[in-house]
């Protein structure tokens, strides 16, 4: 089944050059391109997949002194109390606020501080002090009523 004709070999020959250059040229002429697309494909995922937005709890201005209720609710308390997040009374809300001021401040106090249902202790800022925790239920509560 050998073929005789010289013309076929050259052909079959030329053929098979020329994927051997292509296997062996197209990669080292892609080298530099490569590696920066690739590195350009991560930085696009990565900004792709990144979250829109990071909520962190603190107890307002980072200046180490005590803060004020007004200051705790605005930097703590104001990101679900504002919105009525998870079924948290929103500032302001007097027929929200009537049941719960109902069990008296000492219990009001006591959720803030420990936490309850949704809420987590302190609001999520566990750097507040009692006292701090407390003038912002006071605050709550003064706003509420």
């Amino acid at each position: 089944m050998a073929d005789k004709n010289p013309s076929s070999k050259i052909m079959y020959l030329s053929i098979a050059l020329a994927v051997v250059l292509i296997a062996v040229v197209v990669p080292f002429s892609m080298s530099g391109k490569g590696k920066s697309d690739s590195v350009s494909n991560a930085d696009d995922v990565e900004s792709r997949i990144a979250p829109i937005a990071k909520i962190e709890m603190q107890a307002g201005g980072g200046d180490g002194g005590v803060k004020d209720g007004k200051t705790v609710y605005n930097t703590v308390c104001a990101g679900c109390h504002g919105a009525g997040v998870l079924g948290a009374p929103k500032f302001g809300d007097k027929a929200a606020w009537a049941p719960r001021i109902g069990q008296g401040i000492a219990t009001l106090n006591s959720h803030a501080i420990n936490g309850i249902r949704g809420m987590p202790a302190r609001g999520g800022a566990a750097s507040l002090s009692d006292d701090e925790v407390k003038g912002a239920v006071e605050y709550m509560v003064n706003g509420s009523k």
